[in-house]
Order: structure tokens, then C-alpha cells, then sequence
């Protein structure tokens, strides 16, 4: 099974069709663990299309916002792991490929899960396709109000630093279980940036902050550890924000340090479900 991604023509009126071909050729190359592959694309009877690798677990957006029953959801363990894959999938764009690739649309909605609930973060080089200078608000960006960085307010262009802030609002997103904008909170927590960042470092507002669907099955030393990583990424000024290679490397510390302890099989397939109270909830991380 594939999944079909149609091009915007709107967004390619100002593009050669050369260098159409070229953007595709580019993605094709892109290979890594966490980042959905381009298998083949069609540029024929006026549209473009792009036929990518089937990820059967749907997007981190839908599990962590619409999954209202609260019978399943990403357990604690499972949200650090879906940080993980997706800071490498970054450092890959970041530092390894030449030249760099900007991702500029970075949200959960983007972010697939496997069967196992691996990461795969998707329309990676899809911004080759609307030039970075433009200031006009294209259809790749419209539902990415709330991840966008500060400076792209100001200059309209994007930047890996900017997908190191967008990337510390998708941690937010897994820690809180909050949407970036919620027009439906009262004022002051609207924006999730804004509301959670001043309580980052306090570690009694932080426990009040926690996705309330995990029902305390965190451990409060990782929890700490991973909203001190957020701190870093969301800061306002782009030069202050860690390349994600120190991203990376913070987040394996962040699981090294867990203990191994047995699980139950639930929890080990990384779906969190509802436990008694009496049952013991690993500490360690």
C-alpha cells in the first residue's frame, strides 16, 4: 500500500518544471530510519503527484488530540521515543545532508507512526517547492501557526534553527497533550509556547503541565530532563537554540538513563492504558 500526496499547481506557477523534477530527484535521495520515503511521483494530465510509503499508525496529531475515548494513547516511554526519531530524522537534514534540508513545515501532524510506533517524519524537501524567501503565506504552512519560530514572523524565512524551535513545540505537544493554538482555553493558555514555556524549571507547575491522560505513569526525573531539552529548542533568539545533533545526543542520555524494568505488555507495545493505583510506575527514567 502507498500514500498519495497531490502538489498544489498554484504553489508550482512560478516553478520550471525542471526544476520540479530536480525537488523530486532530491527527496529521492533522502534516506534514513525516520523519514518517510519517496517512491515515485507522475507530472502527467496537469498534476503532480507523490506516492510515498504507507505508515499505518497515522500521525502523533490524531493520537495525541483525537483519541477521545482515552482507551489508548502514547504512553510516557513511547512520546521520548517519538522525540527521539524525530530529532535523528532532523540531524540527518540538519548535518548530514548536503546542502542542508530545511523542513519549514515541522508538526506532529507530520510526524507517522509505524505498527511499532516508530517516528517517521514526512514532506521532508517539500520546501524546495515554494521558495524560502516568500513572504506570502503558502498552502504547505497553513495549519503550522503555533510551531512557527519567532523570526518568521519577522523576516518570513526559515531556517534549521527554525525547525529546532518548531521541534521543541512538538515536544511540548507530547509532554502536555495540548495543540500549539487552542482558541478553545481561556486567553492565557491559548498559545502552548507561551503558557508553558515560564514553567518549564518548575518542577510542581511541570507536574500540573503533564498530558493528564498518562494518569501519573511518568517518572518525574525524565519528565524534568525532557522539558529542559524543550527549554532549549523554543527559546526566542534562533542563535540560542542547539543544533539538533546536541538535541540528539540530550535525548539518548535521557533514555540511557532509564532502568530496564519489567513491563507489561501494554505498556512494552507503547500504548499507555489505565492502571490501578497500587500497580508500581517506574521512577527511573
Amino acid at each position: 500500500m502507498m500514500a498519495v500526496k497531490k502538489i498544489d499547481n498554484a504553489a508550482l506557477s512560478l516553478q520550471e518544471e525542471d526544476n520540479f523534477l530536480e525537488a523530486v530527484s532530491n527527496m529521492s535521495h533522502l534516506r534514513h530510519p525516520n523519514i518517510v520515503s519517496l517512491v515515485g511521483y507522475c507530472v502527467e494530465h496537469g498534476q503532480r503527484l507523490l506516492v510515498y510509503e504507507y505508515i499505518a499508525n497515522g500521525s502523533v496529531h490524531d493520537i495525541l488530540h483525537f483519541a477521545d475515548d482515552g482507551s489508548k494513547t502514547l504512553s510516557w516511554n513511547a512520546r521520548v521515543r517519538v522525540a527521539l526519531g524525530t530529532a535523528r530524522a532532523l540531524e540527518y537534514l540538519h548535518e548530514v545532508c548536503l546542502p542542508s534540508v530545511v523542513h519549514r513545515n515541522l508538526k506532529s501532524a507530520n510526524i507517522l507512526l509505524d505498527e511499532e510506533l516508530n517516528p517517521h517524519l514526512s514532506d521532508c524537501g517539500l520546501a524546495a517547492l515554494t521558495p524560502n524567501t516568500e513572504r506570502q503565506v503558502s498552502t504547505q504552512m497553513v495549519g503550522s501557526f503555533g510551531y512557527s519560530a519567532p523570526e518568521f514572523a519577522l523576516s518570513g524565512i526559515y531556517t534549521v534553527k527554525s525547525d529546532v524551535y518548531s521541534f521543541g513545540v512538538v515536544m511540548l505537544e507530547l509532554l502536555t497533550g495540548r495543540k500549539p493554538l487552542d482558541s478553545s482555553r481561556v486567553r492565557s493558555e491559548q498559545s502552548l509556547v507561551r503558557w508553558a514555556t515560564p514553567q518549564l524549571h518548575d518542577i510542581d507547575a511541570l507536574a500540573k503541565m503533564v498530558d493528564p491522560i498518562l494518569n501519573g505513569m511518568y517518572p518525574a526525573k525524565s519528565l524534568s530532563r525532557f522539558a529542559d531539552i524543550i527549554a532549549l529548542c523554543v527559546q526566542p533568539e534562533p542563535e540560542f537554540r542547539p543544533p539538533m545533533s546536541e538535541v540528539v545526543q540530550a535525548l539518548v542520555r535521557l533514555v540511557q538513563r532509564a532502568s530496564v524494568v519489567k513491563r507489561r505488555s501494554s505498556d512494552e507495545s507503547g500504548f499507555a492504558y489505565r492502571t490501578p493505583d497500587h500497580e508500581a510506575i517506574d521512577s527511573s527514567f
